[in-house]
């Protein structure tokens, strides 16, 4: 995908405080992500769900250690209290959870959540400058290609359990999520950029 100018124009090195901003929202995100597909993995009743749950559950707490673990060190400021909800996103994936059905937290999941994450993702890749930001960076594609092939599977699984009422479930959840994003400009996945909120 070819940078916008905007992009091209921003590729510097961030300031620590907006380093942290960014790592410690994708933590929460995938901290939360981790709780979410694991607690629903005990709960499904169709085996292939449940072995992909369990699956994308251990992906998200491992992403959650390398954005913790890359988190910097800022004077005086405890690591842990740089993990914290991203607005808007924290609002998304509470709705996620209060999704009833299987279909509804998969559709809502690989139709909403996981696509404005892999943005969020390729943006800051995009505008990480790889000298300084080597470590991020790495982290970053490990993390893009776990979530590229969750993706790619759990909508093969929304798919497969989409039928007739199934299908108004699932669009009616996606439309509540993006909903809950009105706020958020296009192409800005789920985490605004430091500095910019809309």
């Amino acid at each position: 995908m070819a940078e916008s100018g905007d992009e091209q124009a921003d590729r510097s090195a961030l300031p620590l405080e907006q380093s942290a901003e960014l790592l410690g929202a994708y933590c929460f995100i995938e901290r939360r992500l981790y709780a979410l597909t694991g607690a629903w993995s005990v709960e499904v009743d169709q085996p292939r769900v449940q072995v992909h749950l369990d699956q994308v559950s251990q992906q998200h707490a491992w992403h959650a250690e390398l954005f913790a673990d890359r988190l910097p060190v800022l004077a005086g400021v405890a690591p842990d209290t740089l993990i914290r909800s991203p607005g808007a996103a924290g609002t998304v994936l509470e709705a996620l959870a209060d999704a009833p059905s299987s279909l509804e937290r998969l559709a809502g999941l690989y139709r909403v959540v996981v696509p404005r994450l892999l943005t969020t993702y390729g943006r800051h890749l995009r505008r990480a400058v790889p000298v300084t930001d080597a470590p991020v960076v790495r982290a970053l594609h490990l993390v893009r290609t776990d979530e590229l092939a969750a993706w790619q599977a759990g909508e093969a699984l929304v798919q497969s359990l989409v039928d007739g009422p199934g299908a108004s479930q699932a669009a009616a959840i996606v439309g509540r999520l993006e909903g809950s994003l009105a706020g958020v400009a296009p192409g800005l996945g789920l985490v605004p950029w430091p500095g910019r909120r809309t």
